[in-house]
């Protein structure tokens, strides 16, 4: 049984909790959160420096602010540990480098929470497009944003210092990375990085238009402004078109998670909303999927083939020139 510390106990914490518990492949034995009390039966409260110096601690989960995040990666991995860390995974490339180099001398299994790459729409949609079923993929629009109100301010996510950035690090980075899922790397970036409404040391609205070697182009609309919780995805494709809209999540505010699928028509009339299938997903299986696919690398020693150092390298790498163009 892999023995496990949590470092960060809120929401998050408490999810990744839940999941290694139910999966039967690994066991808490210790937490750590400088805010929240743990307090959870058979499970000791210690700091973060003492899980991490436990040599009888195999693996940590980082469910920390983000400022943290880098920080505690390379401790833990120094540490010989395998380390789970939620998104993102430092506030640049360069820091993202910085875990590498620890990665390299570890030996231990390293994964980030990149959660949306499990929805089963997601992993369903990945399937489609690279069947080649509807030809090549020619282009993607995204758009992921939510409501906030003036208690805003107080929280976390409103401090760069703590944040690193605004929304575009706390939303657009699953979008970004959902399109670098689905067609690779971008070479093309063309941004606006603005602060709309909410007179924040962070930004509340980002639009981005990537393009990559192959021509695919992704449209990015990240924003804090919107007033409601919206989560859609859109590929277009040579033969047809995927559509996601809402997402099953835990507070349930971006409604049912549903996909469209249909075949286009080269000739009028245009496709008709009879010719769709739709698939619509009730159980969020992503976090569940998401901690079996790390604690099954750990214990059968096999590569982490979702959320790797690599993938966290690419996409931080596109969200510095995001943030460096649109400013």
């Amino acid at each position: 049984m892999i023995r496990i510390g949590i470092i960060g106990f809120g929401a998050m914490g408490r999810i990744r909790l839940k999941e290694i518990s139910e999966s039967g492949l690994g066991v808490v034995v210790a937490a750590a959160d400088p805010f929240v009390a743990p307090d959870v039966d058979g499970i000791e409260t210690r700091d973060a420096d003492a899980i991490i110096a436990d040599p009888s601690i195999d693996a940590v989960f980082i469910c920390t602010p983000n400022y943290l995040n880098e920080p505690l990666t390379i401790a833990a991995l120094r540490a010989g540990k395998h380390v789970f860390c939620e998104k993102p995974p430092a506030f640049s490339a360069k820091g993202v480098e910085a875990v590498i180099a620890a990665e390299q001398t570890s030996g231990g299994k390293l994964m980030y929470g990149f959660n949306h790459r499990h929805h089963d729409s997601i992993m369903k949609a990945k399937e489609l497009v690279d069947s080649g079923v509807h030809g090549r993929l020619l282009w993607m629009r995204g758009r992921y944003g939510k409501s906030v109100d003036e208690r805003f301010y107080d929280n976390w996510r409103s401090k760069k210092e703590l944040a690193g950035g605004g929304i575009l690090i706390d939303q657009g980075i699953h979008m970004l990375d959902l399109f670098l899922m689905m067609a690779g790397d971008f070479k093309d970036v063309q941004a606006f990085v603005s602060t709309l409404y909410w007179k924040l040391e962070v930004e509340d609205n980002v639009f981005a238009i990537l393009r990559n070697e192959a021509g695919v182009v992704a449209s990015l609309h990240s924003t804090m402004t919107q007033w409601r919780h919206l989560f859609s995805l859109e590929m277009f494709l040579e033969h047809g078109y995927i559509v996601i809209n809402g997402l099953l999540t835990t507070s349930g505010s971006y409604g049912e998670e549903a996909m469209t699928v249909a075949k286009n028509r080269s000739v009028a009339p245009a496709a008709r909303w009879s010719d769709e299938e739709k698939f619509v997903f009730n159980i969020n299986n992503s976090w569940r999927y998401e901690v079996e696919h790390f604690l099954k690398a750990i214990g059968e020693r096999t590569p982490i083939e979702y959320g790797t150092s690599a993938d966290a390298l690419k996409l931080m790498r596109l969200v510095d020139r995001i943030y460096e163009v649109g400013r």
